[in-house]
């Protein structure tokens, strides 16, 4: 199956997703991501929660939620709405639950056969088996998220991307609003994947949605991923240059001519945005 016929699923957790980092996140972009390549998206499923018992006594929930469903099914979703159920505890305490994992799992395993690509949108470690058993019927992996994702899903996918990295993914955190993601004077999000003990370092940054994720050497001119200087002085309160490089770590930094090299970049007000087990810091600051 070539490329440009490989056959796209893409399956959203909703819920985990927006209370782990991915709140305001762009389904228009997250389909473009998945399908890079000329993929054809066969399934798009979004799973999300509603709660009815809120929806009748608070209308601007109801009319808010309705019109995010509304806005997901223009991108050519289909979306699962799963109702919360209210329990109360052995104290009296009430509370919901609204669980789609089961149909997310399920959906995309009978679905699986006329797939090439599968990218599940969530960091949850239930599907580990899932992404296993998806792997077996001969599918490629992907798994996107943001916060909190499991170590173990991370490693089962045959690829991850955490989603601060993806280009317009989340709304813009500052910067030059005129400026677009990549260029001088706008806010971009990656790694450092260098770093030298003479007191500066590299960070790693897609430039561009492409199909040519494997290529992440910033040298190679079929890579879209670019590159931007750092100094140790500009990294972030919390943030220990021996700490770095770091994979684990997501940079959110403002791109600027540099001044060492004609024609680069260099990364200044810095913030950390994300860390798999490691302290997030709320802001830039100086060591």
């Amino acid at each position: 199956m070539t490329a440009a016929l490989m056959g796209v699923g893409l399956y959203v957790d909703a819920a985990n997703i927006q209370i782990n980092g991915g709140f305001g996140m762009q389904y228009d972009v997250l389909r473009e991501f998945a399908c890079r390549g000329g993929g054809e998206p066969v399934r798009l499923n979004a799973y999300v929660t509603y709660d009815e018992e809120r929806a009748a006594r608070d209308r601007q929930y109801a009319v808010r939620t309705n019109n995010f469903f509304a806005s997901v099914r223009d991108y050519g979703f289909k979306v699962i709405v799963k109702n919360y159920r209210w329990y109360t505890d052995d104290e009296g305490n009430a509370y919901a639950k609204a669980n789609a994992d089961l149909d997310m799992a399920v959906d995309a395993l009978l679905q699986s056969k006329s797939l090439g690509r599968v990218l599940l949108a969530t960091g949850d470690g239930d599907f580990v088996q899932v992404v296993r058993a998806l792997q077996n019927e001969g599918c490629r992996v992907e798994v996107l998220g943001f916060d909190n994702v499991s170590a173990a899903l991370r490693r089962e996918a045959d690829v991850y991307t955490s989603g601060y990295t993806v280009p317009n993914l989340l709304p813009g955190r500052g910067g030059d609003a005129d400026a677009a993601w990549g260029e001088v004077g706008s806010r971009v999000r990656g790694i450092c994947y260098h770093h030298s003990r003479e007191g500066f370092g590299f960070m790693r940054f897609l430039g561009e949605i492409s199909d040519n994720l494997w290529i992440t050497d910033t040298r190679s001119p079929q890579s879209p991923y670019r590159s931007a200087y750092f100094r140790d002085a500009d990294l972030p309160d919390g943030v220990r240059p021996a700490d770095l490089p770091s994979h684990n770590r997501v940079f959110e930094f403002e791109l600027q001519a540099s001044t060492v090299k004609e024609g680069g970049l260099q990364a200044a007000n810095i913030r950390q945005v994300s860390a798999q087990g490691a302290r997030v810091d709320s802001g830039p600051g100086e060591r």
